[in-house]
Parts: C-alpha cells; sequence; structure tokens
C-alpha cells in the first residue's frame, strides 16, 4: 500500500511539512512526481475544471505547465484538523507572449490514511503583473 509520510491526523508540524512538500514537488514542475501524491482516485476542482484520478491530473499538469512558463509557487498553510487542511498559496508564471501573471489561491485538501491526497479544491485568481514586479526570481 503507497503511504506519503506524514500521516493524518496532522499536528501543527506534521500540516507545516505536509505543505512545504506539496510546494517543493509542485516546483519541480515534473507531472509523473506531483501526480504521486494524490490517490489513484482523487476528485479535483481546479477554476471550473473537474478532474477525476490521477491519470487526469498527471495530463491536467503537462497542459499547464506548458502553458505556464517558469512557474514559481508559495504555498502557506491556513488551518487543518484531522486529515484536512487549508491553504492559502501564490505562483508566478508568464505565458509564450511573455506576460507575467501573479495567480493567488485558496485549497481545501483531504487525506486518506495513508497521507495521499483524495481531495483537492482551487479557487484561483490571475492577476497581470510587470516583469519587474515579480516577488519570486
Amino acid at each position: 500500500m503507497e503511504k506519503k509520510y506524514p500521516l493524518p491526523p496532522f499536528t501543527l508540524e506534521t500540516a507545516l511539512e505536509k505543505v512545504q512538500m506539496a510546494e517543493n514537488v509542485w516546483n519541480t514542475k515534473d507531472p509523473e512526481k506531483v501526480c504521486l501524491a494524490y490517490t489513484i482516485d482523487t476528485e479535483w476542482r481546479n477554476r471550473t475544471d473537474f478532474i477525476n484520478g490521477r491519470e487526469e491530473v498527471k495530463a491536467f499538469l503537462k497542459r499547464k505547465w506548458e502553458k505556464e512558463l517558469d512557474y514559481k509557487l508559495k504555498k502557506e498553510l491556513w488551518g487543518f484538523r484531522e486529515n484536512r487542511m487549508a491553504v492559502r498559496f501564490e505562483y508566478e508564471w508568464h505565458d509564450a507572449a511573455g506576460q507575467w501573471y501573479r495567480s493567488y489561491g485558496n485549497e481545501n485538501w483531504e487525506f486518506d490514511e495513508n497521507g495521499l491526497m483524495r481531495k483537492r479544491f482551487a479557487s484561483i485568481n490571475d492577476l497581470p503583473i510587470q516583469e519587474n514586479d515579480r516577488k519570486f526570481k
């Protein structure tokens, strides 16, 4: 059975660790690695996309990082209890035309007993920025 430590129920220390691990793996921009943090039958809502299962996650992330170039993400734990977390995040990226964006959002996460994310619901807004206004370089 796959396990992704730390496992729920979370403490403040393990919740912070889980969020940092998520930030680190997403910043690899490797859909093969990222999708391993999710259950085989994971459920996502990402903006207006409804994604079901690890294979759909992988395909979604591949498309995402083909569009969102030089992606850099920061995550912050907002709250947690038992096997759930609320996370706020922001990331920067640019499109093929060179327009930079800062994307802000919140995620609600639910984990199974093996520490794999079973549900991820993300609300995200994009703000066009100038390259010299970037925070994450």
